[in-house]
C-alpha cells in the first residue's frame, strides 16, 4: 500500500498557476505526516497554498526522520562542546552525508551509522537490505571506497513466534546485500528483549577509505552546471517512507500507515560504486548526492541549499520503472541505487561515457541556476517553485515538552542488592552457564556466519573479537578499528549514565585491540518525541554523549536520530548506539580477545564493585530490572586506553578482552573459547582487595575493566607500566593449553566442550532451519 496520492487524478499535476487560482483547495497534509501548524507555515512561506508537488516535498523533508525538528535543539551540543584536540583530525563533521577523519599517511576514513527500524519490521528482508545500501551510498558520496559494514540489531523476545520472522528476514537481508556488494561485515551486536517486540532496531554502519585529495562534498554550485540523475530507475517503492513510515508510531496491529518498503538491488549498487569512483578519479563531477530518504525531494533541495541556491529540474525526464507514477510520487519515491550529480557542461560528455561504460542509466534533469529558487517542471508546467533552504534547512524546530518520568524513582529504588546471590559452588556454576547460554550472551555465530567477514582480504579482526579491524594500506599496515555498543537496560535506569556507558564500552573495545580511539558516530533510537518523558530521556542521553566526548576529546562526526520507536504508547528502552572508530599504525600488532599460548599470566585491570543493577545476571537469573547502572569514570577509561596502547606497542600483552555484559564470567568464557586454550582462575584476590563476594566478582558489570594475558617474561615490564600509569591491576590466573577446561579455583570447573555446547546452541535452537 503506497502513500496517499496528492494529485486529483493520476498523471495530472497540480501546477503553481493552479495553486494560485485555487487557494481554498483541501489538501491531505495530515495523511502525509504534516501537522495543521506546519501546513499553515508552508502556506506562509510560499504566500499561497502549496502545489501537490511542493506539499510532497515539504512533507518528506520536514519529517522527523529528515529534519531533526525535535532533536536539533539538543544535537547542537555536539558542535558546541568541542575542544581544539577534537578538531585536530576532523576533516568533515556533522551536516554532511558522513563524517571524515584524517588517519595519517595521507589517508582518511569516513563512517556513519543510521537506522532502518520501521521498514525492517514491515518487510524485514528488504528493510534491512536497503538499510545497508543506503548507508553505503552515503560513504560513496564523500568520494570514498566503501570497505566494510557493521550492524547493531535489537529484536523482541527470542521465544515470541514473530521474532523468528523478523530475525530471518533481517539477517538474510543484511547478508544478501552486503555479501553481494563484496563488503566484509566486521562486527556489531545482537540483543533480544521484549521491549523491541513490535519495533526491532536495525542500525546499519558503513566505513569507507579515501586519500585526502579525493574528498568530495555534495553541493550544486556554478550556474549552468548540469544536474544528472543516474543509477536505477525510479519506481513506486518507498514512497513516503521518511515522512510516514519512519516518522510515526506502531499501533498494536502494525504501523498506522504502510507505504511500500524500498526494494534493493546490490548488484546495481556494486556497479554504481565503481562508476562513481571512476567519475571522481577522472574529475568529471563537482559533487554527488545519494538518493536515500526523501529521494529526489531531498537530493535537489539539499544540493541547491548547499550550493548557490538555485536549480531548475524537468521532472518528466526522470527514467521510470512504473510509467503510471504521478509527479508527486516521483518526488517522494525512495527507490534505491540512485545518485544525483552536478556536472559542468564541458565534462558532460565524459560523464555520460563513463556511465555508459558501466551500463548505468542516466538522465540529465536540469541545471544549476542563480535564481535562488528550486523550480521543478512537469511536462512544461511549473509544479514546484520554492526557496530550497525552506525545504532542506530552515524547517520547523520544536521545543518539545520535557518531563522527568513519573515511574523512574520507583524503578531506581528497586535495586538488585536485595536479590539472593549464590555462595555455594554448584549454584555459581549453574548461574554461570545460564548466563553463557542466555540470548544476549550466547554465541551469535548463527547470525555472523551468514556474513562474509574476509572478502577484499583486508580484515584483520572481526567476530568474535571485541571490535572489527580493517587494513587501509598494504605497505605500511595502517588500519582502522570500529566497535558499536549500547545497553537499553542501563539507559532505562539512567539515560545519562547509560549513554556514557555505551560510549565507554565502545571506546574500551577499540582500545583493547591496540588502537587509539579518534571519533564517534551515533544512532539515537527513542520513542515518540511527543511524549515528554521520552524527550527527557533523549535530552539526558545526548547531553551525556556530548559531555563524554568532550571529556575523552573525541568528536562526534555525525549520526542519526530515530524517533517513534514504540508500539502503541509503549516506547522502547532508550537505545543510543555508539560507534567508536580508532586508528592503528600497523594491523600486524593487533591484539585479539582470547589467549593462544600456554603459561601466560592473566591480569584484571580495574576495580570490581557491587554493581549488579541492570546487569545480565539480574535480568537472566531474576528477571529483574531496577536500580542504577555502574559508575562511569571517563578519565579512567582514557588512562586505561592509553595503558592498553602502550602495552600493545611494547608487545607486552597477547590478548585483551573488555568486561561488560555478563562481567568477568562472560569474559573468561569467551577468552577461553576464542582459541580453545583453557585457564585456571582464582577470585580470592579480587574479593579481598575490592571487598566483594564471589558472585559479585563473577557477575558485576563495573566499567573500566579489561582482562589481558601476559607472557611470563614480560610480567615485570607490564606491572611496571601499570604502576607508572596508576591503573589497578591484579593477577587472577594463568592460561593452560594442556587442560581444555576453565577452572574457577575453589568453586567449579567447566570443560571447553560444555562451554561450547551451552554458548553455541541458543540461537540455532530457535532459528536454524
Amino acid at each position: 500500500m503506497t502513500a496517499v496520492s496528492t494529485s486529483s487524478s493520476r498523471g495530472v499535476a497540480d501546477t503553481v498557476t493552479n495553486a494560485i487560482a485555487t487557494p481554498d483547495k483541501e489538501q491531505p497534509f495530515d495523511a502525509l505526516g504534516l501537522t495543521p501548524g506546519e501546513y499553515a507555515e508552508i502556506r506562509t512561506i510560499l504566500g499561497r497554498r502549496p502545489t501537490s508537488g511542493e506539499l510532497a516535498m515539504y512533507s518528506v523533508m520536514w519529517s522527523e526522520h529528515c529534519s531533526y525538528k525535535s532533536s536539533k535543539k539538543y544535537l547542537r551540543q555536539f558542535g558546541d562542546k568541542v575542544s581544539p584536540a577534537m578538531k585536530k583530525n576532523l576533516m568533515v563533521g556533522m551536516g554532511e552525508n558522513a563524517g571524515v577523519l584524517d588517519v595519517g599517511e595521507g589517508w582518511a576514513v569516513t563512517f556513519k551509522i543510521e537506522s532502518h527500524n520501521h521498514p525492517s519490521y514491515i518487510e524485514p528482508f528488504q528493510g534491512a537490505a536497503t538499510g545497508v545500501g543506503g548507508i553505503v551510498r552515503d560513504i560513496i558520496s564523500m568520494g570514498a571506497r566503501p570497505v566494510a559494514v557493521m550492524d547493531a540489531l535489537r529484536f523482541g523476545d527470542i521465544d515470541d513466534p514473530d521474532t523468528a520472522r523478523v530475525v530471518h528476514g533481517v539477517v538474510s537481508g543484511i547478508s544478501f546485500y552486503g555479501n553481494c556488494l563484496g563488503l566484509p561485515n566486521i562486527g556489531g551486536e545482537t540483543w533480544f528483549d521484549k521491549v523491541y517486540q513490535g519495533n526491532p532496531l536495525v542500525n546499519a554502519l558503513s566505513v569507507g577509505v579515501l586519500r585526502h585529495e579525493d574528498l568530495h562534498l555534495a553541493n550544486a554550485t556554478g550556474a549552468g552546471n548540469k544536474v544528472v540523475l543516474f543509477g536505477a530507475r525510479t519506481g513506486g517503492d518507498g514512497i513516503g517512507g521518511a515522512s510516514i513510515l519512519a516518522s510515526d508510531t506502531f499501533s498494536e496491529g502494525g504501523p498506522t500507515k504502510r507505504p511500500a518498503v524500498q526494494v534493493g538491488d546490490p548488484f546495481a549498487e556494486k556497479v554504481l560504486i565503481e562508476c562513481c569512483l571512476e567519475l571522481y578519479r577522472d574529475k568529471l563531477v563537482e559533487g554527488i548526492q545519494d538518493l536515500g530518504a526523501a529521494g529526489i525531494s531531498c537530493a535537489t533541495s539539499e544540493l541547491a541549499s548547499n550550493g548557490d541556491g538555485g536549480m531548475f529540474i524537468e521532472l518528466d525526464k526522470v527514467l521510470l520503472r512504473d510509467p503510471s507514477l504521478t509527479a508527486e510520487e516521483i518526488l517522494m519515491s525512495e527507490s534505491q541505487e540512485r545518485m544525483m550529480a552536478v556536472v559542468t557542461p564541458e565534462k558532460l560528455a565524459g560523464f555520460l561515457a563513463v556511465t555508459a561504460k558501466w551500463d548505468v542509466e542516466t538522465s540529465v534533469l536540469g541545471e544549476v541556476t542563480d535564481s535562488g529558487r528550486l523550480i521543478i517542471d512537469w511536462h512544461g508546467e511549473e509544479i514546484v517553485n520554492v526557496d530550497p533552504r525552506t525545504v532542506a534547512v530552515d524547517g520547523p524546530v520544536y521545543d518539545r515538552p520535557v518531563a522527568y518520568p513519573a515511574w523512574l524513582d520507583a524503578l531506581q529504588a528497586d535495586t538488585a542488592s536485595a536479590l539472593p546471590r549464590p555462595t555455594d559452588a554448584a549454584t555459581l556454576r549453574e548461574q554461570f552457564l545460564a548466563l553463557l547460554g542466555s540470548p544476549n550472551l550466547a554465541d551469535p555465530s548463527w547470525i555472523t556466519d551468514q556474513y562474509d567477514r574476509y572478502v577484499l582480504g583486508n580484515t584483520a579482526l572481526s567476530f568474535p573479537d571485541d571490535a572489527g579491524m580493517i587494513r587501509i594500506d598494504e605497505e605500511s599496515g595502517l588500519g582502522f578499528v570500529i566497535a558499536t555498543d549500547a545497553n537499553g537496560r542501563y539507559c532505562q535506569l539512567d539515560p545519562y549514565r547509560g549513554a556514557q556507558l555505551a560510549l565507554a564500552e565502545a571506546y574500551r573495545n577499540v582500545a583493547a585491540t591496540g588502537a587509539v580511539p579518534v571519533g564517534i558516530s551515533d544512532c539515537l533510537n527513542f520513542g515518540s518525541p511527543e511524549n515528554p518523558e521520552v524527550m527527557w530521556q533523549f535530552e539526558r542521553a545526548v547531553t551525556a554523549l556530548a559531555d563524554g566526548c568532550l571529556e575523552l576529546e573525541i568528536p562526534v562526526t555525525g549520526g542519526n536520530v530515530s524517533f517513534y520507536n514504540q508500539t502503541g504508547d509503549q516506547p522502547i528502552h532508550p537505545t543510543p548506539v555508539v560507534a567508536v572508530l580508532g586508528v592503528i599504525d600497523d594491523v600486524a600488532r593487533r591484539v585479539p580477545s582470547g589467549w593462544q599460548d600456554d603459561g601466560h599470566n592473566i591480569y584484571l585491570l580495574g576495580i570490581t564493585r557491587e554493581e549488579l543493577d541492570g546487569s545480565a545476571w539480574a535480568g537472566v537469573i531474576h528477571d529483574h530490572l531496577g536500580g542504577l547502572p555502574p559508575v562511569v569514570d571517563l578519565p579512567g577509561e582514557a588512562r586505561l586506553a592509553g595503558l592498553l596502547h602502550a602495552a600493545s606497542i611494547e608487545a607486552l600483552i597477547d590478548s585483551a578482552h573488555d568486561l561488560s555484559t555478563g562481567g568477568l564470567a562472560q569474559t573468561l568464557a569467551e577468552a577461553v573459547l576464542r582459541f580453545g586454550v583453557g585457564a585456571r582462575v582464582w577470585l580470592g584476590d579480587i574479593c579481598e582487595r575490592d571487598g566483594v563476594d564471589a558472585s559479585v566478582a563473577l557477575f558485576s558489570e563495573s566499567a573500566g575493566r579489561v582482562v589481558v594475558s601476559v607472557p611470563r617474561e614480560d610480567d615485570v615490564k607490564f606491572l611496571g607500566l601499570c604502576e607508572g600509569r596508576g591503573y589497578p591491576v591484579l593477577r587472577i590466573g594463568v592460561t593452560d593449553a594442556t587442560a581444555p577446561v576453565l577452572e574457577i579455583q575453589d568453586y567449579f570447573t567447566v570443560s571447553l566442550l560444555d562451554l561450547q555446547s551451552r554458548h553455541r546452541s541458543t540461537l540455532p535452537s530457535r532459528f536454524a532451519q
